[in-house]
C-alpha cells in the first residue's frame, strides 16, 4: 500500500490550504483513513480520520478550521484547512488502517507564516 500525499507549502497566517493524498488501494471501507501530523519536537498527533462507519473524528485543536473528504472513485482523501494558524506548521502524514496493517504516507511539510 502506497499513500503519497501533496499540497503542503508555505502559507501565511489566516489563509487557507488543501493536502490531498492518494492511496494505491481503495479508500472504501477502510477502519481508518485520513490524516495526522508531526510538529518538531512533539509527537504526531491526530488531525482527522474517517472512520469504518464514515463517521468524521478531528483533532480538538483543528475542529472547526479544517474539513476531511474523500473521492473514493479515485482512491483519495482530502484535508481543507481553514484560517491556518502558525501552530498548524507541521509535517502531514496520511493514514490508512486496514484493518490488517497500518500505513503511513511519506508527509507533506505546511509551514505557517504569522
Amino acid at each position: 500500500v502506497q499513500l503519497q500525499a501533496s499540497g503542503g507549502g508555505l502559507v501565511q497566517a489566516g489563509r487557507s490550504l488543501r493536502l490531498r493524498c492518494v492511496a494505491s488501494v481503495s479508500t472504501f471501507g477502510n477502519r481508518a483513513l485520513g490524516w495526522y501530523r508531526q510538529a518538531p519536537g512533539k509527537q504526531r498527533e491526530l488531525v482527522a480520520i474517517f472512520r469504518s462507519d464514515g463517521s468524521a473524528r478531528y483533532g480538538d485543536s483543528v475542529k472547526g478550521r479544517f474539513t476531511i473528504s474523500r473521492d473514493n472513485g479515485k482512491n483519495e482523501v482530502y484535508l481543507q484547512m481553514y484560517s491556518l494558524k502558525s501552530e498548524d506548521t507541521a509535517v502531514y502524514y496520511c493514514y490508512l488502517d486496514d484493518g490488517l496493517n497500518d500505513y503511513w504516507g511519506q508527509g507533506t511539510l505546511v509551514t505557517v507564516s504569522s
